[in-house]
Parts: C-alpha cells; structure tokens; sequence
C-alpha cells in the first residue's frame, strides 16, 4: 500500500488517539474509515486483515498494523521520534509507560461506574499531580532542555503533551505547581503541526463525541459486560 495511513477506529479517542496525536505531530495526513455500526466491525474482522479481531488497526507501508503500542512505536520509529540509540530508546519507553498508564485512567473514566465519579476524579487527578507529573517535571529540569530525551522532539513528548491536555480537561489549573511542564506546553503548542491538528475542524477528537451507547453496539457488548471489562 501506498499513500495516506489509513486508521480503523471508532469515532472517538480511544487508543486510536494517541496515534492520531503521533502522525499529527510529526506532519503525516492520514485517512480514518471509521467503524458505524456493527456490520461494518464484522466486515474489517471477515477482510482477514484484523489479527486478534480488534481494533484499533493501521494500514500503511503495506502493512495492517493492530495493538496500539506496536502502532506507535513503529510510527515514531519510521519518523525519526524514537531517539537516536538504545539508551534513549528506553528512556522514551519508560516515559511513554508512565503516561499511558494515565491515560488509561482518563481514557476509562467516563465508564466508571454510577456514584463513584468523585472518587474516580479525584484518584486520577492524585496519580498525575503526585506520580506522574513530578517525574516529568523533575526530567525538564534537571537537563534544562526543551524536551524530555536529549533535546530533539520524541513520542515521549507528544505523548506528554496529549496528556496534559487530557488531565486539564479534568482540573483546568491541573500544572500551577508545575512550572516547567507549563514551558514545555506553551512550547509544544507553538510548533506548526500541534497548532494545525488544535484547531477546530482538525481530525483530533473531543471527549467521547460518539457516545458511549454507539460504541457498545458495534462491538455488541452489553452495559455490565462493557462496565466490568473497561472501567
């Protein structure tokens, strides 16, 4: 295959979004089919192109490419954003590992179950500020360079720009402790290709634009089943 990425997803964030996040930033259009109901999920499954019959999947140089991190890292690999040896390499893993493990909690949140929204907030908002947040706060400081592995851009940090976009969606004040993660995101915001993918009409997704009943019934999962497995 040639041209465009083409991603398979459903019309949300997801694990499709930090890919989105990743082609976006490094400069590369990419094309969505995206899934609308059930049929068309059993139809991406009959192709035979859906190793373990589940998306998120990405078409491009000829392969399909399914499980997020192999996605992202062989996107970050083919565009120059996975370090420049095996030391830096597993520095923007172990980074990458933390935030995706925050992710996850945002990501899931809105599945939490009736009554234990507060307690699920502010959970997620005590890992960031206590956890997750100083590591990469102490990481700007201590080498005093613009990103967070050697001082060229990296998955490490787009993926850290995604999240803390995510958590101020939470808690808009989320970084006043954090005056180096506040440089480093008015600077991130500052490059062409994050300014384009910010702007309104952009292929980024807001919070579950789809909804929540929409998903559930194209992977025919039911309320307790979809509760019990992603919150």
């Amino acid at each position: 295959m040639s041209g465009k990425p083409i991603l398979h997803y459903f019309n949300g964030r997801g694990r499709m979004e930090s890919v989105r996040w990743l082609l976006a930033a490094a400069g590369v259009e990419f094309e969505e089919k995206l899934l609308k109901s059930a049929e068309d999920f059993d139809n991406l499954i009959k192709s035979g192109n859906l190793m373990y019959q589940q998306v998120p999947m990405v078409e491009i140089d000829g392969l399909n490419l399914v499980q997020t991190r192999a996605i992202l890292k062989y996107i970050a690999a083919k565009y120059n954003l996975y370090g420049k040896d095996l030391k830096e390499k597993a520095l923007i893993d172990m980074y990458v590992e933390g935030m995706r493990d925050l992710n996850e909690m945002i990501m899931h949140y809105p599945l939490c179950y009736p009554g234990e929204e507060e307690k699920n907030l502010n959970f997620i908002l005590e890992r960031a500020t206590e956890r997750f947040f100083p590591v990469y706060e102490k990481a700007l400081k201590s080498h005093g360079k613009n990103y967070l592995v050697g001082n060229q851009m990296s998955w490490a940090d787009i993926q850290l720009f995604e999240a803390i976009l995510m958590v101020e969606e939470l808690k808009s004040d989320i970084l006043s402790a954090f005056p180096k993660l506040q440089e480093f995101k008015a600077r991130m915001s500052k490059l062409p290709s994050i300014q384009k993918f910010l702007k309104p009409g952009s292929q980024r997704k807001e919070m579950d634009p789809m909804g929540l009943e929409e998903v559930k019934k194209i992977f025919k999962v039911d309320e307790d089943l979809f509760l019990k497995h992603m919150s």
